[in-house]
C-alpha cells in the first residue's frame, strides 16, 4: 500500500478529529461570550463534523479510484440541496392533498429526490463518472450525507425555536441527528447509487431490477427508521444499512484491483 493510499484511508480521522476540535473552540466562545452570531457557525460544525467524517472514510475505502475534491464537495452540496428542495415541494404538495403523508410517502418522496443530482452526473456526464461502481457508491454517500446536514440544521433551529431559545436542546439534535446520519440518509442513497451505477454501467433488465431493489431497500430502511423509531431500531436498522453499505464498497473495490473491464458508453 502506498503512502497516498495510506494517507486516503486514514483522512477521516484527521477530518474528525479537526472538525471536533473546531466545534468544540466555537462552542467554548459562544458559552463564554453568548454571542448570538456564533450561533450558525455551532448549528453548522455540529451537523457537518460526523457526516463530513463519514463521506471521507468511504472514499478512502472506495477502491484505487480517485475522486476529486470538487466532485465530492459539489455533490455533497449541491446533492443536499436540490434533494431537500425536491423533497420539500413533493411532500408540501402531497400534504396539501391527502391531508397527511404516511411515512412510506416520505421514505419514497425523499429516496427519489436525492438521486435527482446522482442520476444527472451519471446520465450526462458519465464519460467522467461512469468509471466504477465504487465513484457511483461514494457520490451517493456525499448526496446522502448533504441532505442529511441539512435537514439536521432545520431540525436544531426548530429545536432552539421550540425550547425558547435553549441553546441546550440545539445541541442535543445536533449531536443525535448528527451522530445517527451516516447510517441513516448517506448511506441509504449510497445503496440506491450502487444499484444505479450497476445498471448504467451494464444496462440490463437484470441490473435494472436490481436498481430498482436496492430502491427498494433504502425506502424500506427509512421507512422503518421514521416509523418505528426508538434506539433499538435505530441500531439495527443502523447496523443493516452501513454493513450493506460496506459490503458494496468492499465488492467493488474487489472488481476494481481486478481490473474489471467497464463497457463503452
Amino acid at each position: 500500500m502506498t503512502a497516498q493510499q495510506v494517507a486516503r484511508r486514514w483522512a477521516w480521522l484527521g477530518t474528525l478529529l479537526v472538525g471536533g476540535a473546531l466545534y468544540v473552540l466555537v462552542l467554548a466562545v459562544f458559552t463564554d461570550t453568548g454571542n448570538p452570531n456564533l450561533f450558525p457557525t455551532l448549528i453548522l460544525l455540529g451537523a457537518l463534523v460526523v457526516p463530513l467524517t463519514f463521506v471521507t472514510f468511504a472514499a478512502g475505502r472506495s477502491g484505487r479510484w480517485l475522486i476529486d475534491g470538487p466532485t465530492l464537495g459539489g455533490s455533497l452540496l449541491f446533492g443536499g440541496v436540490v434533494g431537500v428542495v425536491v423533497a420539500g415541494l413533493l411532500e408540501y404538495d402531497a400534504m396539501r392533498r391527502l391531508g397527511t403523508l404516511p411515512m412510506l410517502g416520505v421514505g419514497l418522496i425523499e429516496e427519489a429526490a436525492k438521486l435527482v443530482v446522482p442520476a444527472i452526473l451519471v446520465l450526462f456526464f458519465g464519460h467522467r463518472y461512469r468509471t466504477s461502481l465504487g465513484t457511483g457508491i461514494v457520490i451517493g454517500v456525499a448526496v446522502g450525507t448533504g441532505f442529511a446536514v441539512l435537514e439536521t440544521m432545520g431540525y436544531a433551529f426548530v429545536a432552539l425555536l421550540q425550547s425558547d431559545g435553549n441553546v441546550g436542546a440545539a445541541e442535543r439534535t445536533l449531536f443525535i441527528r448528527g451522530l445517527l446520519s451516516p447510517a441513516g440518509h448517506a448511506a441509504w442513497t449510497g445503496l440506491a447509487c450502487w444499484g444505479l451505477w450497476r445498471f448504467v454501467i451494464v444496462p440490463s433488465g437484470k441490473h435494472f431490477v436490481g436498481f430498482l431493489g436496492m430502491y427498494a431497500l433504502a425506502v424500506a430502511l427509512h421507512t422503518t427508521w421514521d416509523g418505528i423509531g426508538g434506539w433499538v431500531t435505530y441500531i439495527i436498522v443502523g447496523v443493516i444499512s452501513i454493513g450493506l453499505l460496506l459490503y458494496g464498497l468492499k465488492r467493488a473495490q474487489r472488481m476494481d484491483q481486478a481490473r474489471v473491464p467497464v463497457p463503452a458508453a
